[in-house]
């Protein structure tokens, strides 16, 4: 199966729009959300196209294909408004043997692994993207953000497919590959 991992949407449709259009270009079958999906957050200014309710509409019409964990901005009321669960602060995914940690990354990330073994590591949190294998051999992937990057970077997101994880901007520009 082909994943797309998304993380710290904060409510921006047009962020959201340019990644699923990614999504689709690229027949990815399942979207890994990674948490801070509808509110922008009392830290970061109002993002571009906020419309939390309209990210709540074109979400809820791929239920069916969305896997979530809950972020640091998420609550029970942006639960309400979306038909998929995201209250739970991490999931493994087991594909064909590989086992993909999924987590926001404010309680799990790259210095507080979980106990649980992984062979990849996803999260967010921190807006900065970055793909390495850690001294364990996990292989390591911080999203980055679609719609608040961080560090001068562009706005990102992760595909895993078969064994390799790609970091690529929302303009479908590569920017680093890591196969296990």
């Amino acid at each position: 199966m082909k994943y797309m991992i998304l993380s710290d949407i904060h409510g921006s449709l047009p962020a959201l729009q340019k990644a699923l259009d990614i999504y689709r270009g690229t027949g990815c079958q399942m979207l890994c959300l990674l948490g801070d999906i509808l509110n922008y957050g009392p830290r970061n200014g109002l993002p571009e196209g906020l419309d939390p309710k309209g990210v709540a509409s074109l979400l809820n019409a791929m239920a069916s294909d969305i896997v979530a964990v809950r972020g640091n901005c998420d609550s029970e009321v942006d639960q309400m408004l979306l038909q998929f669960p995201i209250m739970q602060d991490s999931l493994l995914i087991v594909d064909n043997g590989v086992r993909l940690w999924l987590t926001h990354g404010h309680v799990y990330n790259s210095g507080r692994k979980p106990a649980a073994s992984a062979d990849v590591l996803f999260y967010g949190h921190t807006h900065l993207w970055e793909l390495y294998a850690d001294a364990d051999g996990t292989i390591v992937c911080n999203t980055g953000s679609p719609t608040f990057p961080k560090g001068g970077n562009k706005p990102t997101l992760a595909i895993y497919d078969n064994g390799c994880v790609t970091l690529m901007t929302t303009d479908g520009e590569v920017l680093a590959t890591k196969d296990l």
